[in-house]
């Protein structure tokens, strides 16, 4: 009971650590720019976890980690930020449109917001546990939002528990709601991960270099 009681409240303590860092780490960038990158730490601290690797400091990994990848992921985190705020311009456009043909591209730009949606959560995973180009950054999260229903399904239903759960108790927001959707996420993930075969020159495929 007592050993039970002390992993219990080491773990409460680790999410606790890791949710703090990642909001003052994000208003550290102003938001805008502090998002990516602490993000981008705050899932490399919980693919340690995945990984079953608990012996690390939590402050000292996700500093190093948000000032190495500041530039990188904030290159990335305004590409993908540009892409959301065109579709949203156009749905607010296709919304305010009248006739047959503005509903079919309304529910066309609803289905590529979802794929948009799908390859930013298959982003972070991705950028944490390979070494890719910029380009592969982009495309590689994007098929795999599209080849991997199964896993795209697992992470949603984890995610509406967590989003539950957070709605149903407002007061644990301040210390799960960045750490408990990262942690499922890459947890799913990296068991994905596992099962991609790796190559060279397949588009379905990846050229993959473990971090």
């Amino acid at each position: 009971m007592g050993k039970f009681v002390q992993e219990a409240s080491e773990w409460i303590w680790r999410i606790l650590v890791a949710n703090v860092l990642w909001v003052g780490f994000t208003l550290l960038g102003i938001g805008v720019f502090g998002l990516f990158p602490s993000t981008v730490a705050l899932f490399t601290v919980t693919r340690k976890w995945v990984q079953k690797d608990l012996d690390f400091s939590i402050w000292k990994v996700f500093k190093d980690t948000y000032k190495k990848e500041f530039m990188p992921a904030n290159k990335l985190g305004i590409f993908f930020l540009g892409i959301g705020s065109f579709l949203y311009i156009d749905l607010r456009f296709a919304f305010a449109m009248q006739g047959t043909g503005s509903v079919i591209l309304y529910f066309f730009l609803i289905f590529v917001s979802f794929l948009f949606v799908l390859t930013l959560i298959y982003f972070f995973p991705l950028y944490v546990h390979y070494h890719l180009s910029f380009f592969q950054y982009i495309k590689q999260p994007f098929i795999l939002a599209i080849l991997s229903p199964k896993t795209t399904i697992l992470m949603g239903i984890g995610l509406f528990f967590i989003g539950y759960l957070i709605k149903s108790m407002p007061g644990l927001f301040p210390f799960i709601a960045g750490v408990f959707p990262a942690y499922w996420i890459m947890h799913v993930c990296y068991k994905r991960f596992t099962e991609v075969k790796t190559g060279i020159g397949k588009e379905n495929t990846l050229v993959l270099y473990g971090k």
